[in-house]
Order: structure tokens, then sequence, then C-alpha cells
């Protein structure tokens, strides 16, 4: 029964693909925004205010383009 859930461990899909692509493309912003000449740029105190305020808020349920309704249920 098992052997019918078995996968190639080497078989990429192409969703999975473009996962790794996004999270190498993720990846390579973040070290690029870690670079110290690029932390050396002062910020915006009122961008600084409004993303505090933003990321105080609590996440909405339904995101957008969410649904109430799950795959799950």
């Amino acid at each position: 029964m098992a052997q019918g859930f078995q996968t190639s461990r080497f078989s990429v899909t192409r969703a999975q693909s473009s996962d790794r692509r996004w999270l190498t493309k993720l990846v390579d912003a973040m070290e690029r925004a870690g670079s110290p000449d690029i932390r050396a740029v002062p910020c915006d105190a009122k961008l600084i205010s409004a993303v505090s305020a933003h990321l105080a808020r609590p996440a909405s349920a339904f995101a957008q383009y969410g649904s109430a309704y799950s795959l799950r249920n």
C-alpha cells in the first residue's frame, strides 16, 4: 500500500520549480537589503511609522484573494 504513495526524489514538478525560483529571489532580495551600503541609507520616519502601524494590526482571516472555504474541510 505504501508503495503507491512513493514518488521519485529527482522529479521536480512545475509548481516546485516555481516555488524554488520564488524562494531564491526572496533570499537574493534579503541579502541585498542586508548589505551595509543599503542599511546605511536613512529611512523616512513616516514610512517606519506607517509600517509599524500596519504590522500591529491583526492578520485578516481572509486575506486578499482568500476564501472562507477550504479544501481541508
